[in-house]
């Protein structure tokens, strides 16, 4: 069922059941490659905090939260490329395990900067877990980025977290654009 949001239109592309079962995975790859080890959980926000609030809650492993606030697309529907980092992580990480939570990764600008930012901070390590990922716009490869719980083509989406003009966050699943 297609849906409006503001002056668009959107169609389901990835469902809730296939978000969640798909983020069961991701925890347990977290958990075994975790086991003896204290990470923090690093949540970019605003987009995150549906994934990361649901990754968590699989997550076994002790573990710490904490979150920044990024962004890049500023209310559009495509990258300005102007990254603005609005909100510091205020927690220290030198010498700790970081898992950076991002709800999706299209140019990879905005995480290469971040993850720059982080080893600035000496971390014992940084591993990246994205929503989505758009392979076709990829312009910046972070090696960091370990796992990528779907790829999608290069279309606008919102939804579980993502928006369009701060509106369709709450969907429980993932919709694109229908042009």
């Amino acid at each position: 069922m297609n849906i409006k949001i503001a002056d668009l239109e959107f169609e389901p592309l990835i469902t809730a059941e296939e978000i969640q079962n798909r983020i069961k995975e991701i925890a347990a790859e977290l958990n075994a490659d975790y086991k003896d080890k204290t990470p923090i959980i690093v949540g970019v926000l605003n987009g995150c905090f549906m994934f990361m609030a649901d990754l968590v809650r699989h997550v076994n492993v002790p573990c710490e939260t904490a979150f920044t606030k990024l962004s890049s697309y500023h209310g559009g529907t495509t990258s300005s490329r102007k990254i603005s980092h609005d909100v510091e992580l205020m927690v220290d990480i030198a010498n700790r395990h970081v898992i950076v939570v991002e709800d999706i990764v299209d140019t990879g600008n905005t995480l290469d900067y971040f993850v720059d930012r982080l080893k600035e901070r000496k971390p014992a390590s940084v591993t990246v877990v994205a929503l989505l990922l758009k392979p076709e716009a990829v312009e910046y490869s972070v090696e960091e980025l370990q796992h990528v719980a779907f790829q999608i083509p290069n279309e606008f989406v919102v939804g579980y977290g993502l928006d369009y003009m701060e509106l369709g966050r709450n969907l429980d699943g993932i919709y694109k654009r229908v042009v």
